[in-house]
C-alpha cells in the first residue's frame, strides 16, 4: 500500500460533449460497435445517449433510478438500478427485471459497476444517504448475483486489470482503494482484498477505469481531476477536469484514445454552483493514453 503526494497537475485538451447539467452524472459506458456513449443522471432518472460521430444527444427518461450499464449485445443493455438488474431493449427502451437486489430494504440504491474481461459484471449498492457500511460490492456471474464485499459505505472505482487477474474498488467515504486477486476465467476473487492506496488531500475516490497498460484512472470527486494509479498503488499522474465534482471516466472512440468524464452538482448550493461554472456537464479529455473496449456482460443461461 502506497500513500504519496499528488504529482503536479497536467494540462489536457477538453471538449464539451454535453452542456446539460446532471444532478448526479455517473456510470459512463461506451459501445464501440455503434460509436455510442451512455451515462446516467442518477437522481433525475435519466439515461443519456451520445452518438460521437455526429454529436447528437438523446435523453431517455427512466422509471427508476439507475447508475450504470453494460452492453449485452447489439440490441440489449443490462442496467444497474435501485430495483436490481434490468435488461433494456435499446430500440424501444423497454425494461425487464433480470434480478432483484436488496429487495428487502428501501434504504439503498445502486452505484458503481464495471464488466470483468470474462463477462462477469461487478456492481455495487450504497445507502441513499451514504449510511456507514450500508453498501455491498456484488458480482453477476453465470446468471446469479453473488455478494463479494459487504459493509462498504460508498463502493466506487470498480475496474479490472487488462488480463483479468486483478480487481479494484474503493470506499470513497474513507479514501481507500483496494486490490484483490481474481480468477481471470470467472472474475471472482481468489482472496480477501488488500489496501492498495490511501487517498489524501481534497476530494474523494469515485469512478475508475483501467487503460491498456493497466493504470487505474480514477475520478476525484470534489478534486476536479483524474488521478492515475499504478497496479502497485503509486499515484503517477494527475489531470485536471473542468468540473469540481468529477464522477467517472470511460475510454471512448474507435481507438479508445479519449476519455469521457461525467460530473455532478449534487449537494452544491447556488454559491458553490456559481463558483464551479462547468458543474454537472460531460466532457471529452485527451490525456495521451489508450484504453480498451469494455467487455460485454454474459447473462449465464439466459
Amino acid at each position: 500500500m502506497t500513500t504519496i503526494s499528488a504529482p503536479t497537475p497536467e494540462t489536457a485538451s477538453v471538449t464539451l460533449i454535453c452542456a446539460e447539467r446532471c444532478h448526479l452524472g455517473e456510470g459512463p459506458a461506451y459501445d464501440a460497435a455503434s460509436d455510442t456513449a451512455w451515462w446516467f443522471d442518477i437522481v433525475e432518472k435519466r439515461l443519456y445517449e451520445a452518438r460521437l460521430a455526429t454529436g447528437a444527444i438523446t435523453v431517455h427518461a427512466l422509471p427508476v433510478m439507475a447508475s450504470a450499464l453494460a452492453m449485452v449485445d447489439a440490441e440489449r443493455q443490462l442496467l444497474v438500478t435501485e430495483s436490481g438488474l434490468m435488461l433494456r431493449d435499446i430500440a424501444s427502451g423497454r425494461l425487464e427485471t433480470l434480478a432483484t437486489v436488496e429487495a428487502d430494504t428501501s434504504g439503498t440504491r445502486s452505484n458503481d459497476a464495471r464488466v470483468h474481461p470474462s463477462g462477469t459484471f461487478w456492481f455495487s449498492t450504497m445507502g441513499r444517504n451514504a449510511e456507514t457500511g450500508a453498501g455491498t460490492v456484488y458480482a453477476f456471474h453465470a446468471g446469479a448475483v453473488i455478494p463479494l464485499f459487504p459493509a462498504v459505505t460508498i463502493p466506487n472505482a470498480i475496474c479490472f486489470s487488462p488480463d483479468g487477474t486483478l480487481g479494484y474498488f474503493a470506499d470513497t467515504a474513507i479514501g481507500e482503494l483496494y486490490r484483490v486477486r481474481l480468477d481471470p476465467g470467472s472474475g471472482l476473487p481468489l482472496e480477501a482484498p488488500t489496501l492498495l492506496h490511501r487517498h489524501g488531500g481534497e476530494g474523494g475516490l469515485d469512478g475508475a477505469v483501467t487503460d491498456a497498460e493497466g493504470l487505474i484512472w480514477c475520478a476525484i470527486w470534489g478534486g476536479a481531476r483524474l488521478n492515475a494509479y499504478s497496479p502497485a498503488g503509486d499515484l503517477v499522474r494527475s489531470v485536471p477536469t473542468p468540473a469540481l465534482q468529477t464522477s467517472c471516466p470511460v475510454f471512448v472512440g474507435k481507438g479508445f484514445d479519449r476519455v469521457l468524464v461525467t460530473s455532478a452538482w449534487e449537494h452544491m448550493d447556488a454559491d458553490a454552483r456559481a463558483a464551479d461554472p462547468e458543474h454537472g456537464r460531460t466532457f471529452l479529455l485527451d490525456i495521451g493514453v489508450t484504453g480498451r473496449a469494455e467487455p460485454r456482460v454474459r447473462l449465464g443461461g439466459l
